[in-house]
């Protein structure tokens, strides 16, 4: 709750002040280079030739500027002991005016030097990036909020991106460029805002330096700033202007006069200046001489003069010194140094040169410019983050309002205020499909919902709510899908009943010719019971998208909303599996890549789509193919069962050859004591045949779909789906087969560095995925395969060297198990190669993965968790950097 609070307050404050901060950036970056600008504009005066004149002394300097400008009165002089710099003079400000001209002189003639070009736009600009062009009051209130403003953005985004691994530093520091969309903005977002968090903190605690002075004064007093002053005697006849007061000098009580004229001075005061600067050329001389020097002109006789200079090496530019002369006598009566400050001391002196960045050299002014114009990356990627979030909550509430209108009556007889949590674990995409489909008819029918992926929870989440929805698949051997698996192996730490409190059902999606048929439903279903949950109703399985289990859950969420729901979205669902037709497609191609191999019979597979419709796919992708009985082995089922196979039968409807049907169907056992048997007795008992799915090794700019099919051999022949394709079906005849999406195993459309893992015809997903990679040139590839011998078994090995060759493998690691006594396989492989894998992983590398699950699916995930730990790997499928088509 507290994250979430923390989380709408960053944005409200990230789109208001954040769009002042944005200006106050760029301002700031005009700024940072502010001289040097200047100079560029101005040739000649900012910078001056070398001439071998020598340079001119502060009173001589005045005395030839008095002479140009007899009727303005000079107020400072500032000299440079670099010979290459103009001397710099303030006028005294003319009535009611805050501060006078300010004009560059030669120090070398003494001739002023003509007004800078271009200083008023900085002025501008300095005015707005200060007070927004408001009255000074105003405006420093107004900088100081959003100071304020910064400082909450810097430290409540630290709080709301803080890592799972805190201490893994890539988490931090790196930018995926791998991502895209609202996921790369809010990566750069983030990472970015890691980078540059701490300058953030000294731009706006400097910030609120100069806009409030209750921060100011507080400041001060925690830097527990001491003078550092040196009050010196006054030698014999010295008399200071206090001393001279309490004598009863009246003298010193006398008005200032005000002098309109430069030939007013009286003539001892230029002489002043003089014995000032040869005191102060001494006294600077014991530590190692000066750099810049400010003189001011007392405006009174008798003051003293006050020199504000820096050494000869400074620490930055405000490490300012300070010395007060006596220009009658040449005596010095205060010196106060920078570096004889306090810690504390020194640290006020030093807010200028920290905002600005001078205080770290060239570096950190150039960190500061590049901080500050970062401003505007901050402000641009969080409104586009926020038009985002707005636009896909607005696509939501229309795509519940059509689900709404075509989908459920308008009538509603009871509305349930808790939210109910609507859980999914999907490893092709339908279970997710299902769940934001049901999720949407739950709130259209009146219900509070919200929809997470497992990935997203833990069993202590789950705990806060009342009631969950839970759509799974199974994968491989009843396992959960890779997006689950962290949350499946809490499951197992969990003890106790602390979920008595909790309604659940379970929608689990599954294939029945696997053993472990749901597995992980059933896995989920006994740990809530455990847990002491209450079903609403029992768990659904739904064999192979089923429609008539998909219609018993819809008919379960009416009940749970109390309206009749209809839910034909969901059996007709766009991405999922039950919404594409089969095409029959040709076969055109057929050959064994691996004649003399000490392993099964390997076929390469070219089919032909039916139309230009159904050439577009993307690498990764699957086929459906419906398989079919061999035609000998139908005619002799059909010889003993005493049938003809062209006997006409009804099925479902429709009306077949029985032969036909056989085909495509599960030959029942008919026992001898049945027969006789007529051909629609038999039709009726019949069931269709399992589908089989085969990774697509093309793209669609090979025209054909390819495929790389293992043969699998029986005690009573060869494998159904695997024998029909690679012998039984002759060239030239048709497949009837779909294509399908396989998002778990989505190839990056960004250059971003990839990693290729599998085995035998696993190389088949992978190629498809080189041949895209290839094609749009991106070469940061690294491919890891194996077999049993490289002589028989290397599928496509001229494609892959080539690869090689022209680069578009950077890598490639080979294990060839039987070419060597001790047997080699890919995960050793890995595990050879971890510290490359390491740099690879750390680079933002996408683990790719096909190939059996049995042995080498599992090896490279023990090799994975070895080399990464446990935690890396989570992060790795968390992120969607480990995506897998194993079988």
């Amino acid at each position: 709750m507290f994250k979430n609070i923390l989380f709408q307050i960053h944005w409200f404050i990230g789109i208001t002040v954040g769009t002042l901060l944005m200006l106050i950036g760029l301002s700031g970056a005009i700024l940072s280079f502010r001289e040097e600008l200047l100079d560029v504009v101005n040739p000649g005066v900012m910078t001056l030739a070398l001439t071998p004149n020598p340079l001119l002394t502060p009173d001589e300097l005045l005395g030839s500027i008095q002479s140009l400008q007899p009727v303005h009165k000079v107020a400072q002089v500032t000299v440079f002991a670099d010979p290459h710099r103009p001397a710099r003079v303030n006028f005294a400000p003319a009535p009611g005016a805050k501060r006078g001209e300010m004009r560059y002189v030669n120090p070398t003639t003494g001739a002023l030097l003509p007004p800078l070009q271009g200083d008023e736009f900085f002025e501008f600009v300095e005015r707005f990036h200060r007070y927004f062009l408001l009255p000074r009051d105003i405006g420093r209130v107004l900088a100081g909020c959003a100071a304020l403003g910064l400082i909450f953005l810097a430290l409540s985004g630290l709080y709301l991106r803080w890592p799972r691994r805190p201490l893994a530093w890539g988490n931090w520091t790196t930018i995926n460029f791998a991502l895209t969309g609202r996921s790369f903005l809010w990566n750069l977002h983030s990472v970015f805002g890691t980078w540059v968090l701490v300058l953030y903190l000294v731009l706006s605690l400097t910030g609120l330096y100069w806009a409030f002075d209750w921060f100011k004064d507080g400041a001060n007093k925690l830097a527990d700033e001491t003078s550092g002053a040196r009050q010196m005697q006054p030698k014999q006849g010295d008399v200071p202007p206090k001393s001279r007061i309490a004598s009863g000098d009246k003298s010193a009580l006398r008005p200032k006069q005000e002098t309109k004229n430069a030939s007013d001075i009286p003539p001892a005061e230029a002489g002043h200046l003089t014995i000032a600067w040869q005191v102060f050329l001494r006294e600077s001389a014991k530590t190692a001489g000066y750099s810049t020097a400010r003189l001011r002109v007392p405006d009174q006789v008798g003051k003293p003069v006050e020199i504000t200079y820096l050494d000869a090496n400074p620490a930055h530019e405000r490490a300012r010194n300070q010395m007060k002369v006596n220009g009658l006598t040449g005596s010095v009566m205060q010196v106060e140094r920078y570096a004889d400050k306090s810690m504390g001391g020194r640290l006020i002196n030093s807010v200028y040169p920290l905002h600005m960045g001078t205080y770290f050299g060239l570096t950190g002014r150039i960190l500061m410019t590049l901080t500050s114009l970062g401003l505007p990356l901050f402000g641009i990627t969080g409104w586009m983050l926020y038009l985002d979030r707005r636009r896909k909550k607005h696509l939501v509430r229309l795509g519940r309002a059509a689900l709404a209108d075509d989908a459920i009556p308008a009538v509603r007889t009871s509305v349930t205020t808790n939210t109910l949590l609507v859980a999914f674990a999907s490893q092709t995409g339908f279970a997710e499909s299902v769940a934001l489909r049901s999720g949407a008819a739950l709130q259209a029918g009146g219900m509070s919902v919200t929809i997470q992926s497992l990935s997203t929870l833990d069993p202590e989440r789950l705990r806060h709510f009342h009631r969950v929805l839970l759509i799974v698949s199974s994968f491989g051997e009843g396992e959960p899908p890779d997006s689950a698996r962290r949350f499946a192996r809490q499951l197992t730490k969990q003890v106790g009943q602390f979920l008595p409190h909790l309604q659940y059902a379970i929608l689990a999606l599954g294939d029945s010719s696997y053993p472990q048929y749901c597995g992980f439903g059933h896995t989920l279903q006994h740990w809530f019971q455990n847990q002491g949950a209450q079903a609403f109703f029992p768990m659904i399985e739904v064999d192979n998208g089923d429609a008539a289990a998909l219609s018993r859950w819809q008919d379960a969420l009416g009940k749970l909303t109390g309206t009749a729901v209809t839910l034909a979205a969901i059996a007709n669902a766009p991405d999922g599996p039950l919404a594409m037709d089969y095409q029959r497609w040709r076969l055109n191609a057929r050959k064994q890549c691996n004649p003399g191999s000490q392993g099964d019979p390997i076929f390469h597979l070219e089919f032909a789509p039916p139309d230009q419709s159904h050439k577009h796919w993307v690498s990764g992708a699957l086929v459906e193919v419906l398989p079919r009985h061999s035609v000998e082995r139908i005619n002799y089922f059909l010889r003993r069962s005493g049938l003809n196979n062209s006997v006409p039968v009804n099925y479902e409807g429709k009306q077949y050859a029985i032969g036909e049907l056989l085909a495509s169907s599960n030959l029942p056992n008919i026992n001898k004591d049945r027969l006789p048997i007529t051909a629609q007795e038999l039709a009726d008992q019949l069931r269709p045949l399992g589908t089989r799915r085969y990774s697509v090794g093309s793209i669609p700019e090979d025209r054909n779909v390819h495929l790389l099919v293992r043969q699998v051999s029986h005690d009573d022949g060869l494998g159904l789906a695997s024998g029909w394709l690679t012998e039984h079906i002759p060239l030239d005849d048709e497949v009837e087969m779909r294509l399908l999406p396989n998002p778990s195993f989505e190839l990056i459309s960004t250059d971003t560095p990839c990693i290729f893992i599998g085995n035998g015809s696993g190389i088949a997903g992978l190629r498809s995925h080189l041949r895209a990679r290839a094609l749009k040139d991106q070469r940061k590839n690294w491919l890891l395969f194996g077999e049993r011998n490289q002589a028989h078994d290397f599928f496509y090995e001229e494609e892959i060297q080539q690869w090689l060759v022209s680069g578009i493998l950077s890598d490639a690691d080979f294990a060839f198990s039987r070419d060597q006594p001790e047997k080699i396989y890919v995960q050793d492989r890995l595990r050879q190669a971890a510290d490359k894998l390491r740099v690879w992983i750390h680079r933002g590398a996408i683990v790719y993965v096909c190939g059996s699950l049995d042995g080498m699916a599992a090896g490279i995930d023990s090799a994975l968790t070895d080399i990464l730990g446990e935690a890396g790997l989570d992060d790795l499928i968390a992120a969607g950097r480990y995506r897998r088509d194993v079988y």
